[in-house]
């Protein structure tokens, strides 16, 4: 008989077939049994140990094998599984007939007790103040930020349109080691320095603390060349700006920081300091009280030694419009106010720019 059948009717004779199979397997075990109870007490044991310890003999093992057959062969039967889902749909119908309730929910624990108490979440802003507050925030931040990267600048801008006058440039320095203590000393107690702050018309000024301290690291005298063992102080200026033809003296110190060859200030600096210094003479002549440099003549006279105290004077001799001619010397300052030796004399021609209308509140000597 073959194991596959395609057809419902002839599964289910296959299916009795095999139950009556088995029926009668388990009828013979019994006769199988009963004779086997009628044996005598030797003989049986040995039928018994040798029937149980062989899986082939053995009845529970043929019982075993014949109850597996049957139940898979039955599994797949069309009938059983017509059988399980009418049972499925029949258990569904009788519950819902009855109004069976489903099972509850188990409840969630309790909350543990808390030691703070919670307050209750405050109600939203309007969106209109919650926009205004935003803007004001952004606002004052930009302007802190603008304020605090601009502060330098303005700081800048202030010097130049309003610098410090000529009495407050004297209070704006304040030596910072020893040795430029003695030195700034030794220039404002000078009898020619005495002599010439008790003339009439006469002012006194440190001119290159009017560059604001922002522009003075870019600046070559007023910055670049001051300092230890150059320039030590800034120079102390006296001027007649009030004449005709204006005259100033400015006294300095030069360091060994400032030399050519070893122990001679080099002639380029005293070349710089000539042409600041007779420009600076001349201006308050000037229409605008500014001038750049034309032409400027060098006579070199004798060296120049480091680490001394020397005397700048310029005198204005001739000014037409905006032309202005001037002379002057640097020599070593002497004793007791005294000429000391000249060692380098200069003329020199400065003109006014067109332009410097607007640049006299920033050059002003005033």
């Amino acid at each position: 008989m073959s194991s596959d059948f395609s057809d419902p009717g002839d599964s289910s004779n296959r299916v009795v077939c095999e139950v009556y199979w088995y029926i009668a397997a388990m009828s013979a075990q019994r006769h199988t049994l009963t004779a086997l109870l009628a044996a005598p007490p030797a003989l049986r044991s040995d039928i018994v140990r040798l029937a149980y310890t062989s899986l082939r003999h053995s009845p529970l093992g043929l019982h075993r094998s014949i109850a597996t057959g049957l139940r898979e062969r039955a599994h797949q039967h069309p009938l059983y599984k017509l059988r399980n889902r009418r049972a499925f749909h029949t258990i569904h119908r009788r519950a819902a007939h009855l109004d069976i309730p489903p099972p509850a929910p188990h409840p969630a624990p309790p909350a543990p007790p808390s030691a703070t108490t919670t307050t209750p979440p405050s109600p939203p802003r309007p969106r209109a103040a919650r926009l205004l507050f935003t803007t004001l925030l952004l606002t004052t931040t930009f302007l802190a930020s603008f304020a605090m990267a601009a502060l330098p600048a303005a700081e800048t801008i202030n010097g130049f349109v309003s610098p410090p006058t000529d009495a407050e440039t004297l209070t704006l320095y304040h030596p910072s080691t020893p040795l430029a203590t003695e030195i700034n000393t030794h220039l404002t107690s000078h009898p020619l320095a005495i002599r010439l702050r008790a003339q009439p018309g006469w002012t006194e000024s440190r001119p290159h603390l009017k560059i604001p301290p922002a522009m003075r690291p870019h600046n070559l005298t007023g910055g670049t060349l001051l300092g230890e063992g150059k320039i030590a102080v800034p120079p102390l200026t006296f001027q007649d700006a009030t004449a005709e033809l204006p005259e100033l003296v400015q006294l300095s110190y030069l360091g060994e920081a400032l030399c050519g060859h070893p122990g001679i200030i080099h002639g380029g600096l005293l070349a710089t300091l000539l042409d600041e210094g007779l420009a600076r003479a001349c201006f308050p002549a000037l229409p605008n009280k500014v001038g750049v440099t034309a032409s400027l003549k060098i006579d070199y006279r004798v060296p120049c030694p480091a680490g001394s105290y020397v005397v700048l004077r310029a005198q204005t001799t001739k000014v037409e419009g905006r032309k202005a001619w001037v002379k002057g010397w640097i020599e070593v300052l002497g004793e007791d106010g005294g000429e000391g030796v000249k060692v380098v004399e200069a003329e020199a021609l400065f003109i006014e720019p067109r332009g410097a209308k607007s640049m006299a509140r920033v050059y002003s000597t005033q």
